[in-house]
């Protein structure tokens, strides 16, 4: 993963000069606190790896500068990943990271969250700044097959432990585990499965379906 990171990197400094997707620029820091950050919750979590390998499909929510749906999709081929992000701007430079790192099992959609709905099985990933509050009550849903992993610092239950009992009818709380990265701050991967039968809508969404 260490050329993956050298080869992202040299995108970002030339390609995308002065867009600024993040303020970590330095190799060795962008290697363990953008690539290694992204995947060492997969390769420490085994529930992750098992949600994962199930159903064969992970949606990255707010991606960003390309973290961590990026470095999972390389590190992960057979995989199929969906990205969604609000900032168009965002979702075309991820674009073409993927396409310059020469990663085919991307697909990334404008789109925001509110306005997507997960019709098939899938497991879903946040690495962005916000609450559980602030996600799990808007994942529209017609399926019950799905699974939510949420990279978080280390207080997270001091901060939102108490949004867990009040989510509990429809997310069941799964795994909260340490996550070893080293040369970053401490992580945690907190994890949830869907509770119950998904309520219909009369939105018209952006569908999963679409992009698999």
């Amino acid at each position: 993963m260490l050329d993956f990171a050298i080869r992202y990197l040299n995108v970002l400094k030339t390609d995308l000069a002065g867009l600024n997707l993040t303020n970590i620029l330095d190799q060795d820091e962008f290697y363990h606190k953008q690539i290694l950050d992204s995947i060492n919750p997969y390769l420490q979590s085994e529930l992750f790896q098992k949600e994962v390998q199930k159903r064969g499909v992970v949606v990255d929510v707010g991606f960003g500068g390309g973290f961590p749906i990026l470095p999972l999709a390389k590190l992960l081929p057979d995989i199929k990943f969906v990205g969604v992000e609000s900032k168009r701007k965002k979702v075309d430079a991820v674009k073409l990271i993927a396409d310059k790192l020469g990663l085919t099992n991307v697909k990334l959609v404008h789109s925001r969250l509110e306005d997507f709905i997960f019709d098939r099985p899938a497991t879903i990933t946040f690495k962005a700044v916000g609450t559980i509050q602030d996600y799990l009550p808007i994942i529209n849903r017609t399926t019950s097959d799905i699974s939510v992993f949420l990279y978080k610092g280390p207080n997270f239950m001091e901060l939102e432990g108490d949004m867990i009992k009040k989510l509990e009818k429809d997310w069941k709380l799964l795994e909260n585990q340490e996550i070893k990265v080293p040369g970053t701050q401490q992580r945690f991967l907190v994890s949830f499965a869907a509770q119950n039968v998904p309520r219909g809508t009369s939105k018209t969404l952006v569908k999963l379906s679409d992009f698999l």
